[in-house]
């Protein structure tokens, strides 16, 4: 065979193999993809997903459902996806106290982090505001602290289930501020919110996205946000930490998908998640939510998460929170 032939045969063999390849790449998605919540519609997370769906579904050419699975604060959720089939088209949307928090405390859960699930990226994070009913006659958290102690056993916190950051930012201000509020869980924020709204119990500690409205339309009142600086755009909100310092406390958000879901698949999901992360009508819509997007790599998210599992644990086993 010439030099001409073998030149020939060689272009024509790298470009099946470019052939073959593109194949492989758009194999994958060719059918929509399920981002599954461990929480009923109407929470921070939610609305996080709803504002990402279409960026990603743009990105990957292919439609994102979400799907709301509550219950167990989250563990019926997560379960759910653990025991999915590992092929890129089921995924998990959770928290903090999802991937963290309960594993910490919770001995017995029918999953293992770590083992079941591989991290794609951390996607956003929020403090919290202590939101509460307009009726409650304080303005401030040193007023809620004071009232707190001359009304033992009257005041009532929810949250969106118990064991979830909000229950543990309730309990963690109940033993920075010495006072003992009653906790009311919940299943889910939205009819937590409901409820101090209506003044079933007078406050909770919930992420800006569900109460801001609440908040604009007078409905709800803020009494103070979890970040270590104020918010800008509630630059007239101060800081928990401003009347009991070092009080700093905040909630992520992050994708994973089951164990042995290829890591091509894992690669180009997180891609499309940085993309879209810096999309300026969703940045806009995240800072007008107060989230802080991240977009991290699945190695940087799943270091993370041993960090801050390990910090829970840590709380735990001193006896720094104590459940009900």
């Amino acid at each position: 065979m010439d030099i001409s032939k073998k030149l020939l045969h060689c272009v024509i063999g790298v470009c099946m193999g470019c052939v073959a390849l593109n194949v492989f790449a758009q194999a994958y998605p060719n059918k929509p993809i399920h981002i599954v919540i461990g929480f009923p519609p109407g929470g921070a997370i939610d609305t996080l997903a709803r504002v990402l769906a279409p960026k990603i579904s743009k990105e990957l050419g292919q439609t994102v459902v979400i799907e709301n699975k509550g219950g167990a604060g989250g563990v019926i959720g997560m379960q759910y996806v653990a025991n999915a089939e590992p092929d890129g088209y089921t995924l998990f949307l959770g928290t903090l106290g999802n991937y963290s928090i309960t594993p910490a405390m919770v001995k017995d859960l029918p999953y293992n982090v770590p083992r079941d699930f591989i991290p794609i990226t951390q996607i956003a994070s929020s403090p919290f505001i202590i939101f509460a009913n307009p009726q409650l006659p304080i303005k401030n958290v040193s007023e809620l602290i004071s009232y707190s102690k001359a009304n033992p056993g009257k005041v009532y916190f929810s949250s969106s289930g118990n064991g979830g950051l909000p229950h543990m930012a309730g309990e963690m201000f109940n033993e920075a501020a010495g006072i003992k509020m009653i906790h009311v869980p919940y299943k889910g924020s939205a009819p937590s919110m409901t409820d101090v709204i209506g003044g079933q119990v007078q406050l909770t500690f919930e992420a800006i996205a569900i109460g801001l409205p609440y908040l604009k339309s007078g409905r709800l009142k803020g009494l103070a946000i979890t970040d270590a600086k104020r918010l800008p755009i509630l630059p007239e909100l101060p800081t928990v930490a401003e009347t009991l310092p070092g009080f700093i406390l905040k909630n992520w958000f992050g994708l994973s998908a089951p164990k042995q879901t290829s890591m091509d698949k894992i690669i180009l999901i997180q891609k499309s998640i940085v993309i879209a992360l810096k999309d300026p009508e969703v940045m806009k819509t995240l800072g007008d939510l107060g989230l802080e997007p991240v977009g991290d790599t699945p190695i940087e998210f799943a270091q993370f998460i041993r960090q801050e599992t390990g910090r829970w644990q840590t709380l735990f086993s001193k006896g720094s929170i104590k459940l009900d």
